[in-house]
């Protein structure tokens, strides 16, 4: 009989604990969709630093007390118009948006203006709507620069061993805003070298019309430097390339093994990137990839859950930057700047690799082979 009793009066006292639990999750479950529901709308799950981003903005809004939508457009522009038109019908409080297409959001933003949403452009600037409250972002104009001075480091500019020393140029995707950005801040870097004739460009192709590479896709990125290497490089040799990013600098890369880089003879050219993704960072420390420029994921994340707390708080946000980010649209009948967030970013070399990286935990030893 007292065994009964004990192991009634467990039963009870777990069954207790179990409805607890439930109450606690419930009550939190209530306090997030009190304080409101996020939604954040990446451009695709299959690369790398958009998952990271995702996460990380999910991660610490929830960890304020909000519900967050996280959702993935697999870079289809439509799909990413269905996923906000979603939000909007679910009552989002804020929508945070990396856009595929810089100009292709003007309708369904619209609509989250109608129903009082406001609209944080999240690391890509979107164009040609009056709709976007808020840009948040690292500083891309100086990023470029960061590409061009990975160059000027790496091709030792300032005292070439030779000249002209050759180049070829890549920019990022031309319905990107950022990748004009990115291009104009290498230029304004690289411009002096090519004027002065210690720089020449191999093919003599140069403009974001003729080296954006649509999407940002390392296949085209590839085919190029392919195509490329044919036409201009039988009889001279490339010792540098402008990349806006890592997939498309391990791509370049490859095409130039492929044709006999990396030898002593003959090494790869010097090239950079950015986003310092894990394959890039294996490439930096094999002597391959020269640098990245790393945007740490983190402290975007970081930014973006403090301005969304900040707005959904009532609360006017501190800092912003209003004078450098047009966006081709006009707001109360002039032409309008979107208020910024701009952060900073740093060049990744072998040298500092582990300092930067690993030391602060954005990848970890093993990740990169250390």
């Amino acid at each position: 009989m007292k065994t009964q009793k004990k192991l009634f009066s467990t039963a009870l006292v777990l069954v207790l604990a179990a409805g607890m639990v439930l109450t606690g999750c419930k009550k939190q479950e209530e306090a997030a969709e009190d304080k409101g529901l996020v939604g954040v709308v990446m451009p695709t799950r299959s690369e790398e630093r958009w998952n990271k981003d995702g996460a990380a903005v999910q991660a610490g809004l929830e960890a304020l007390g909000y519900a967050v939508d996280l959702q993935f457009s697999d870079d289809d522009i439509p799909t990413q118009v269905r996923q906000i038109e979603d939000l909007i019908t679910k009552g989002a409080k804020c929508l945070v948006i990396a856009s595929i297409d810089g100009v292709a959001l003007s309708d369904v933003l619209a609509q989250a203006a109608t129903a009082k949403i406001p609209v944080i452009a999240y690391d890509r600037l979107i164009m040609k709507s009056p709709n976007v409250d808020y840009y948040l972002s690292f500083d891309n104009y100086a990023v470029g620069q960061q590409m061009g001075d990975i160059l000027i480091q790496g091709m030792n500019l300032d005292s070439p061993a030779k000249t002209p020393l050759i180049i070829e140029l890549f920019g990022g995707s031309p319905d990107d805003n950022n990748a004009y950005k990115f291009y104009d801040g290498a230029m304004d870097r690289l411009k002096p070298y090519i004027d002065s004739g210690v720089l020449k460009i191999g093919s003599g192709q140069q403009g974001m019309d003729v080296v954006g590479t649509l999407r940002w896709s390392n296949e085209a990125a590839m085919a190029r430097m392919e195509n490329l290497l044919s036409a201009y490089y039988t009889n001279q040799t490339l010792d540098g390339i402008l990349s806006p990013y890592d997939p498309i600098s391990l791509s370049t890369l490859e095409a130039c093994k492929a044709v006999g880089y990396g030898t002593p003879d003959k090494p790869l050219p010097v090239v950079g990137g950015q986003d310092c993704i894990v394959a890039s960072c294996k490439s930096i420390l094999a002597g391959e990839q020269y640098a990245t420029v790393l945007k740490d994921t983190r402290v975007l994340g970081e930014a973006t859950v403090q301005l969304v707390d900040t707005i959904l708080q009532g609360n006017v946000p501190a800092g912003l930057d209003t004078t450098s980010y047009p966006n081709d649209s006009t707001r109360n009948g002039a032409a309008y700047i979107v208020p910024s967030v701009l952060l900073k970013s740093v060049i990744v070399t072998k040298d500092n690799l582990k300092q930067e990286v690993v030391d602060t935990g954005y990848l970890t030893a093993d990740e990169v082979g250390l």
